[in-house]
């Protein structure tokens, strides 16, 4: 279950990754999934939402940054003061 998780994760942070050249104006968000602890930037542009199993939820734990770097950099942040897993 843990490696699915991981997996759709990964996933979802290789969409924003190809979305974010996309538009520079949008916001982007650090979101942490709880079950897992991962964060993530999420680019509030794609038309659809973070797809949440049964028990995997998220929260948006940042304010809307400009930039897919400024969210990166605070993901790496959140990271070292372990704050997230991944």
């Amino acid at each position: 279950m843990r490696r699915v998780l991981a997996l759709c994760a990964a996933a979802g942070i290789a969409t924003s990754v190809l979305a974010a050249p996309a538009s520079a104006k949008v916001g982007y968000y650090v979101i942490r999934w709880d079950n897992t602890g991962i964060c993530q930037v999420w680019n509030e542009d794609l038309k659809y939402k973070p797809f949440e199993w049964g028990v995997s939820t998220y929260k948006v734990v940042s304010k809307p940054l400009p930039t897919f770097q400024e969210a990166s950099d605070l993901q790496i942040k959140m990271r070292s003061e372990r704050r997230c897993t991944l």
